[in-house]
């Protein structure tokens, strides 16, 4: 990078990218873990390849972005999904695989796949 004009081109090219744009009231939103721990975990092939399935398959209601630390290093790669009107599922140790069968079951098919999520031993 040699000039400020092609910093700003790479940063415009990659809001396109992952999907920087304005939320409205009926939009899924699709947060991946991008702090250095979802990183090291694999975190960047699954946003990747979140934002490329999206892109490709035209889903026009799910915004896939990225966040800083989630506080869950363990967990990592964590993709957290937040649909209006719903509570927060978080999806645990996501590979690419993994994260194109939660595309198709739960953001497409609107059904939470459950042995992906993060659970808890509380009621126990």
């Amino acid at each position: 990078m040699k000039s400020l004009e092609e910093l700003k081109a790479i940063r415009e090219k990659m809001q396109g990218q992952v999907g920087l744009r304005a939320q409205d009231a009926d939009s899924t939103r699709v947060v991946v873990g991008m702090a250095t721990c979802g990183i090291a975990s694999g975190a960047r092939p699954v946003l990747n390849r979140l934002v490329s399935e999206v892109q490709e398959r035209k889903i026009d209601n799910v915004t896939v972005t990225q966040t800083g630390c989630i506080g869950l290093c363990q967990y990592e790669p964590i993709v957290e999904v937040f649909e209006p009107g719903k509570e927060k599922i978080t999806y645990v140790k996501v590979n690419e695989e993994k994260a194109v069968e939660i595309l198709e079951q739960h953001l497409i098919g609107g059904k939470v796949v459950d042995k992906y999520l993060l659970h808890t031993d509380e009621g126990k």
